[in-house]
C-alpha cells in the first residue's frame, strides 16, 4: 500500500509497511506473454456484482468508488495513496483556470468523501504518497505542467515545505527554478512520482522534464542524479513511475517505470543499471503487497507479479479495443465496459490488499478492485 514509514527520527534501521523485495529475474516480452494467465470475468450469483481475476487473485470490481460531492470535480485522475488508518488520498491534474479548486480529495475506506485541499497544485497535479516519519504521517505530492514543484505536506494539507528544480544538477535551462510556465524540454523541470530511502532521503522522477531520477536528502536537498535521455540500459524515455522494491527474501532494488520504452528498470541502491523487464503498455507506476508487484498499465490493464516476478494475473484487460479498434474511449464514458480499463495511470493496495485504481481519463475514474480470495 502506498504507505511508507521512515524511521530516521528514531535512528535506527527503516520499517515499512510495504514489504521487502530483493533484485529479481526480469522476463523477456515473449515469456510475459507466455506466462500470462487469460483475463477472467466470473460469473456470480448477484449479476450486478463483477468478479475479474482467476485463483487466489480475484477481485470484485467497484467503479467510480471514491465519489466527489457535487461542487467539486475530477480533471484526469492521476495518482493515488493510503495511510496508516486507511483514507485514500487522490490527486487529480486540475485546470490552471480553477485556481480556488482543490486538486487532492480523501475518502474513507468505504468511499465517502473526508476533505479536500491543494489548489496550489491545480493545474499540474500528478504525483502523490504518504510516509511516516517517527510517528507523524506525511504527503509527499509533486506537479507538472506550470507548477512544477514537489512538496511535503501534512494529512490535512499544510505545507511543510515546496521545492522547484534543483539547479545543481546542471541539467535545466537557466531560472527554470524560478519562472511558473508550462515547457516541455530536457532541461524543464516536470516531477512525477517519489520512491523513499532507508535513510530518510527520497528518490524523485522527472518523467515529462529531463528524464533524470534525483536523489534527495532527509531534508529535501538535493544529492545527486543518475538516467537521462536515452535507449535504455540505465537511460529512458520518459522515466514515470518510481519504486523501491522490498518484498520478503528479495535485496531492496529500485524500480522504475520506463514507460515510452513500455519497460521496468532495475537499479541497485547507488542508481547503477542492473537489468530490464519487458512486456508492457506504457507502465506508470508500481506498488508491493506481501510477495505481490502491481503495475498499472496505460495500455489498458493492471498487472501483478509474484515474487519471481511472473505475471499472475492481467486485471480489467481491454488492450486490444482501448488501443485499436475504438476511438476516443478515453472521453466518452459511454464506451467503458464494466470490468475494463481504460487508462490506469496508477494504482495502489490498500492495507488488506485491496487495489486502488487511477485512470487518466477525461472525468477521472477511481476503481476499487476488492480482494475476494
Amino acid at each position: 500500500m502506498r504507505l511508507v514509514v521512515s524511521c530516521v527520527s528514531f535512528r535506527r534501521p527503516y520499517l515499512s509497511m510495504k514489504t521487502k523485495l530483493s533484485r529479481r529475474r526480469f522476463l523477456t516480452a515473449s515469456t510475459v506473454a507466455a506466462v500470462a494467465p487469460p483475463q477472467l470475468l466470473l460469473a456470480n450469483k448477484n449479476p450486478k456484482q463483477i468478479v475479474i481475476g482467476e485463483g487466489d487473485h480475484r477481485y470484485e470490481v467497484q467503479h467510480g468508488w471514491a465519489r466527489l460531492p457535487d461542487n467539486y470535480t475530477w480533471q484526469t485522475t492521476h495518482n493515488v495513496a493510503v495511510d496508516a488508518e486507511g483514507l485514500l488520498y487522490v490527486i487529480h491534474e486540475g485546470r490552471e483556470n480553477q485556481k480556488d479548486h482543490p486538486s487532492i480529495f480523501v475518502f474513507d475506506s468505504k468511499g465517502k468523501f473526508i476533505r479536500a485541499f491543494g489548489a496550489q497544485f491545480q493545474g499540474g497535479g500528478h504525483g502523490i504518497e504518504v510516509r511516516t516519519e517517527g510517528s507523524e504521517q506525511f504527503l509527499y505530492v509533486c506537479a507538472y505542467q506550470q507548477v512544477k514543484s514537489f512538496a511535503k505536506l501534512t494529512l490535512k494539507g499544510e505545507t511543510v515545505w515546496e521545492k522547484y528544480a534543483p539547479m545543481d544538477s546542471g541539467v535545466y535551462r537557466k531560472d527554470e527554478d524560478k519562472i511558473r510556465v508550462k515547457r516541455w524540454g530536457r532541461d524543464a523541470f516536470m516531477p512525477t512520482n517519489f520512491a523513499f530511502l532507508d535513510d530518510g532521503g527520497f528518490l524523485l522522477t522527472d518523467g515529462y522534464g529531463s528524464w533524470y531520477v534525483h536523489r534527495y536528502d532527509n531534508e529535501g536537498n538535493w544529492v545527486s542524479k543518475f538516467g537521462g535521455p536515452g535507449e535504455g540500459a540505465g537511460k529512458f524515455n520518459l522515466p514515470h513511475g518510481i519504486w523501491i522494491d522490498r518484498r520478503p527474501g528479495r535485496k531492496e532494488r529500485i524500480v522504475v517505470c520506463d514507460r515510452a520504452h513500455h519497460t521496468l528498470q532495475y537499479f541497485n541502491m547507488d542508481g547503477k543499471y542492473l537489468e530490464t523487464l519487458r512486456g508492457y503498455g506504457l507502465p506508470a507506476n508500481c506498488d508491493t503487497y506481501k510477495n505481490l508487484m502491481l503495475i498499472p498499465e496505460l495500455h489498458a490493464r493492471v498487472t501483478l507479479l509474484n515474487e519471481k516476478n511472473e505475471v499472475v494475473v492481467q486485471l480489467g484487460e481491454d488492450v486490444e479495443r482501448v488501443t485499436k479498434t475504438v476511438k476516443g474511449v478515453r472521453n466518452d464514458p459511454k464506451k467503458w465496459i464494466g470490468g475494463k480499463f481504460v487508462h490506469p495511470h496508477d494504482a495502489c493496495f490498500d492495507n488488506d490488499g485491496n487495489i486502488l485504481v487511477a485512470e487518466w481519463v477525461a472525468t477521472g475514474r477511481v476503481t476499487r478492485l476488492r480482494r475476494l480470495s
